[in-house]
């Protein structure tokens, strides 16, 4: 007669072993809690300076509040009230010019920079290049337009000096609209160039070399290369130049407002110059707070826009 047992198992869990798996789940949450602690500052400062002026911003926006007196609930007025004010299609049609201009002249100049840059055999020159044109992006934008407000000055800038050594008459600059909206444009553009320099320069730095060393075999070179290979493994970067351009370019303010104060007349003046005005020179926080509100609602549908179109464009590797 055949006794059929039942195999016992090879370890069997004592009372060391379960202090064991204590111990290991012990020191699992003590480390997911030490990653919390250091996560904490950052997270508190996210939702004290970031998230929470959002959000009683938006709170904010269907109030009447000018500090002194207490907040009237208002409900939609503040946001009839945009969609009804004239300044308001002035600002967004200066914000959009503005945009549209400086974004073509930074993309493209920052990537004819980068390009000439990656092209340079000298290491030690393209630090050099890299370091100039990054350094005006660490200097403050107002100190920048203070100083750049001088230069462009029709009577004694230095701008219009060299241009007159060259026989060019003396240019309005700050003067009349057309030329005000350039030169807010120019110094704008000056001034952020080195973070879409540096975009493009890293982006051309990391193609990879056998793909290009390919194209040279087949023969795409010159123009037929850079459009059909360095373009489109590119792209990626040129997104987020793209996007980063367009956010940073549509909260326009301390160029317009410290060179010309937003004129001449209204020529210069931006959604952001609006919302300054509302809140600081009307004492209406509600109404800047719905402004603000649709501006971000605007930077949102822009953004997504990009990200949409950006699906039959990109390529990623």
């Amino acid at each position: 007669m055949t006794t059929i047992g039942v195999a016992a198992p090879r370890h069997q869990a004592g009372p060391r072993g379960w202090l064991m798996e204590d111990s290991l789940a012990g020191m699992a949450r003590r480390r997911a809690l030490l990653g919390y602690v250091f996560l904490l500052p950052t997270f508190l400062g996210i939702l004290v300076f970031s998230a929470g002026p959002v959000i009683v911003s938006l709170g904010l926006s269907f109030f009447a509040w000018n500090v002194f007196d207490p907040p009237e609930f208002l409900a939609l007025d503040n946001y009839l009230r945009f969609f009804s004010d004239g300044r308001i299609l002035i600002g967004f049609s200066n914000t959009a010019k503005m945009v549209s201009l400086a974004v073509i002249i930074e993309m493209v100049l920052a990537f004819a920079l980068a390009l000439g840059v990656q092209r340079t055999t000298r290491a030690a020159l393209r630090y050099f290049f890299r370091s100039a044109f990054f350094l005006p992006l660490l200097t403050s934008a107002a100190t920048i337009s203070i100083v750049m407000a001088y230069m462009f000055h029709s009577q004694f800038g230095v701008i219009n000096y060299y241009l007159g050594l060259l026989g060019v008459p003396r240019i309005p600059w700050l003067e009349q609209a057309q030329w005000a909206l350039l030169s807010v444009v120019l110094v704008y553009v000056w001034h952020r160039l080195g973070f879409t320099f540096i975009v493009f320069s890293g982006g051309l730095g990391n193609l990879p070399k056998e793909v290009l060393e390919a194209a040279d075999v087949d023969g795409a070179t010159g123009w037929r290369r850079l459009w059909y290979i360095v373009l489109p493994m590119l792209s990626p970067s040129i997104l987020f130049a793209a996007v980063t351009a367009i956010i940073s370019g549509l909260q326009i303010f301390d160029e317009p407002f410290v060179m010309v104060k937003g004129g001449p007349g209204d020529a210069t003046r931006t959604v952001v110059m609006l919302i300054y005005e509302s809140a600081f020179k009307n004492i209406e926080l509600g109404y800047a707070a719905a402004i603000a509100a649709m501006l971000f609602l605007v930077i949102m549908l822009v953004t997504a826009i990009q990200f949409r179109i950006s699906k039959a464009l990109v390529f990623y590797q």
